[in-house]
C-alpha cells in the first residue's frame, strides 16, 4: 500500500546476518555442531582404520559378505548392508565388547540375531517365538546360538534347518538316491556317511525352551529313521555312544566332535570300502591338546577345550596317522605307501568341517584318498563329476544338519546331472 514499507528477506543466508538483526539464526547450534562431530567420528573412523592397516576379519565360520555386482539388479541394494557390515574394522572387537558389557553388567547373554550368511552369530538369552503368518519372521526368529545348561553352547542351525528347510525330505532323499545309482550304474564304490549333530548326540544340555524344539527333534527323528536307511547312509550314533563312556566326543564350546569322533567314522568308511581291513588297527593315546572352541569366537571371545589325539598304527605296529595342516577347500590328496591294514584303494571324499579332525586318521589309513569340501562343489559340478570319474571309490560325509536343512552342495541344482553325465561316459571297465 502507498506510503507503507515493503519488508524484503535479506539477500545473505540467515546466519550471515549481523547477530543483532531481528532475522538472523545461527546456523548449527551447540547441539547440532555435537552430533555432525560424532557423525565425522562415525563414518571417518573405520577410513581411518583402513588406511593405517587395519582389515575386517572374518569370525564367523563363514566368508565376509562379497560387495555386490551391478548386474544383480535391485540385489545391489538390498545385499549392500550385509558387505558394509561385514566389512566394518574391528567388528569382531565390537562383538566383543557387546558381550562383555551384557554378561558382565546384566548378568546374560546378548541377543545378537542372526548374521548375514547361515553361520552362527551369538547366543540369546530366551526364545522368540516366530509369527506363523510371516516367512521372515520366522527366519529370523531362531537364535544362532543356543547358550545351554552348565555353559554348553550350540547352534541354532541345527533347529532352524530342520524346521525351515531349502529342500523338502523327500526331495533331499531322491537325488541323495540318484548320486549313488549313478556311481555305482559307474562301477564304482559309494559310501554315504553321515555325522549326527551335537545337538542330536548331546541333548541333555539343552535348554528346557529353544526356538525349534519340537519341531527340531520330530525332524532328527525321522531323519534318522527313514531318510538314512532309504540312502543307504552309515548311522555312527551307536558306534559314537560306544566309546563316548571313554572319551570326550563333543565338547561345551564347539560345534563339532573331537579327533575320538572322527577317528569312528574313519573306521566305518574304512570297513565299509575294504571290511575286515582295521582288524590288525591298533590306537594309541596320544597327546592331550588345548584347542580353541568355534562357537564363542562368533561371539568375539575365545574359550578352549582340551581334547585327546591318537596315533593310529594300522599294521599295529606302526604310527602311520600324521598332522594335516591344511584345509580342504581345494582338493587335498593324501597318499602314502601301501601296507597292512591301509585301504588301498583310490579314494574322493566329499566331506564338511566334520572331516577336519579327521585327515590325520585319514593320511594313515589310507594309501590314496582325495579330500574336498561339500561347499566347493556346488560351483564347479563339471570339476566334481571329473574328480569322481577319476577314483575307484566315491564317499560322502555330511552333517546331519546340512542334509535336513537341503543346504548340502552336493544337493544344489544341476550337480547330481552332471554327475550321471560324466559318470555314464566313462565307467570303470
Amino acid at each position: 500500500m502507498p506510503g507503507d514499507q515493503q519488508t524484503e528477506l535479506p539477500a545473505v543466508h540467515e546466519a550471515w546476518l549481523p547477530r543483532e538483526h531481528s532475522l538472523y539464526r545461527p546456523r548449527y547450534s551447540k547441539r547440532q555442531r555435537s552430533g555432525l562431530i560424532c557423525a565425522a567420528v562415525f563414518f571417518l573412523t573405520p577410513v581411518l582404520l583402513l588406511v593405517l592397516g587395519v582389515r575386517p576379519a572374518s569370525f564367523e565360520n563363514r566368508e565376509l559378505a562379497a560387495f555386490p555386482s551391478v548386474g544383480d539388479g535391485w540385489g545391489l541394494f538390498t545385499d549392500l548392508p550385509a558387505w558394509a557390515s561385514d566389512h566394518l574394522p574391528l567388528r569382531d572387537v565390537a562383538v566383543g565388547a557387546v558381550d562383555d558389557v551384557s554378561r558382565g553388567v546384566f548378568g546374560e547373554a546378548p541377543e545378537l540375531g542372526r548374521g548375514h550368511g547361515t553361520a552362527p552369530v551369538g547366543p540369546i538369552a530366551g526364545p522368540r517365538f516366530p509369527d506363523p503368518d510371516d516367512p521372515a519372521a520366522r527366519n529370523s526368529s531362531y537364535p544362532d546360538v543356543i547358550q545351554g545348561r552348565d555353559d554348553w553352547l550350540y547352534l541354532g542351525e541345527d533347529m532352524r534347518g530342520a524346521c525351515l528347510p531349502s529342500l523338502q525330505r523327500e526331495e533331499v532323499i531322491a537325488r541323495l538316491q540318484r548320486l549313488r545309482a549313478a556311481v555305482e550304474k559307474s562301477g564304482r564304490t559309494f559310501l554315504f556317511v553321515v555325522a549326527p549333530n551335537k545337538s542330536t548326540m548331546v541333548p541333555q544340555f539343552l535348554p528346557e525352551t529353544y526356538v525349534g524344539s519340537d519341531c527340531a527333534k520330530s525332524v532328527s527323528e525321522v531323519f534318522w529313521r527313514d531318510t538314512v536307511p532309504k540312502t543307504g547312509g552309515v548311522d555312527l550314533r551307536e558306534s559314537l555312544r560306544a566309546v563316548a563312556d571313554d572319551d570326550v566326543l563333543y565338547t561345551k564350546v564347539d560345534s563339532h566332535w573331537t579327533p575320538g569322533g572322527a577317528l569312528v567314522m574313519v573306521r566305518a568308511i574304512a570297513e565299509g570300502i575294504q571290511p575286515g581291513v582295521t582288524g590288525s588297527w591298533r590306537v594309541g593315546s596320544g597327546d592331550l591338546l588345548t584347542a580353541k572352541g568355534d562357537i564363542p569366537l562368533l561371539i568375539g571371545r575365545e574359550e578352549t577345550a582340551t581334547v585327546r589325539h591318537y596315533d593310529l598304527l594300522p599294521d599295529g605296529r606302526t604310527v602311520r596317522s600324521r598332522p594335516v595342516n591344511k584345509q580342504f577347500l581345494e582338493p587335498l590328496p593324501l597318499t602314502q605307501a601301501p601296507g597292512d591294514g591301509v585301504v588301498g584303494n583310490r579314494v574322493a571324499m566329499v566331506a564338511d568341517s566334520f572331516s577336519l579332525s579327521a585327515t590325520p586318521y585319514l593320511a594313515g589309513a589310507f594309501a590314496d584318498v582325495t579330500v574336498v569340501h561339500a561347499d566347493s562343489v556346488g560351483r564347479r559340478a563339471v570339476d566334481l563329476a571329473r574328480f569322481f570319474a577319476d577314483r575307484d571309490v566315491v564317499v560322502v560325509q555330511a552333517v546331519e544338519r546340512s542334509l535336513v536343512s537341503g543346504r548340502n552342495g552336493l544337493l544344489e541344482d544341476g550337480v547330481v546331472e552332471e554327475v550321471e553325465r560324466v559318470l555314464a561316459a566313462d565307467p570303470i571297465r
